[in-house]
């Protein structure tokens, strides 16, 4: 299969992502607020996917052994010291996620549920029940349990399939154009949430997408079983991405009714 083909077949779930109703709602930073509330779970279980795709394809045992393709390994590595130790916008090392964390505080947004929840993910032979018994909506826990049941399956073209094909592209820049519309101070009030997106837009920029779809080919080659596989999980990462965004949607909708009825 080419990778065309491949996203031949993605396209129409990605254009409904793409399209999806919750970006019309997205107008304010209370609505950024909410928002990642439920989005930083994404953030967070993108460094699970990175590191088990790390494991996968570096070296991280003992003795060193040189890697199948070095250029994929180069990828995730460099990708890896970007998402894990990348410096903020005062020049300090910290992970995106605790950047993400930073900026979520910055709008007020509820940082300790998520870091309760995290901190209760003990052990990945029984982060599935961890992940039912945590206090998530079924969307995000649906959201979390697929991607450990990726991770589990010890399968690195399954990873690597919803590594690249399950994240989300229009967010940054939306969120973006709210700050700058947010009043005079906006960008000033909101810097550590416009460092992470702007860094996040210079990440994903030309580099790393193709570089990403040319380790799903060194992965599966001519495996028409692992390019179906690819296919198959790709959409069920999406439709996961999907049901995620119904549910943050449904929370606006809840939160602007609220408010109407609260004047």
């Amino acid at each position: 299969m080419k990778i065309e083909n491949l996203e031949h077949e993605l396209q129409s779930l990605r254009e409904q992502l793409k399209n999806h109703p919750l970006y019309a709602q997205l107008e304010s930073v209370e609505d950024i607020k909410i928002f990642m509330e439920s989005h930083v779970y994404a953030v967070w279980d993108f460094m699970s996917l990175l590191k088990a795709l790390q494991q996968h394809l570096t070296c991280v045992g003992l003795p060193w052994h040189p890697t199948i393709d070095t250029s994929v390994a180069r990828f995730i590595n460099e990708i890896v010291l970007e998402e894990e130790s990348d410096f903020n916008e005062e020049g300090e090392a910290k992970s995106h996620f605790e950047m993400y964390l930073d900026a979520m505080q910055e709008v007020h947004a509820d940082t300790q549920k998520v870091q309760a929840i995290i901190s209760s993910f003990t052990d990945l032979k029984t982060i599935s029940t961890q992940i039912e018994k945590a206090q998530l909506n079924q969307a995000e826990r649906n959201f979390l349990r697929f991607t450990f049941e990726v991770i589990n399956s010890q399968q690195p073209h399954i990873i690597a399939a919803v590594f690249t094909f399950g994240r989300e592209d229009l967010i940054p820049d939306m969120f973006l154009g709210i700050i700058e519309n947010s009043g005079e101070d906006g960008p000033r009030k909101y810097k550590k949430l416009e460092y992470y997106l702007k860094r996040h837009i210079e990440l994903d920029g030309d580099e790393h997408g193709p570089l990403a779809l040319r380790m799903i080919k060194a992965l599966c080659g001519s495996d028409m079983k692992k390019w179906d596989d690819v296919v198959e999980f790709s959409k069920k990462a999406l439709q996961f991405r999907i049901e995620l965004w119904d549910s943050i949607a449904k929370k606006l909708t809840e939160n602007k009714g609220s408010l109407v009825d609260a004047s």
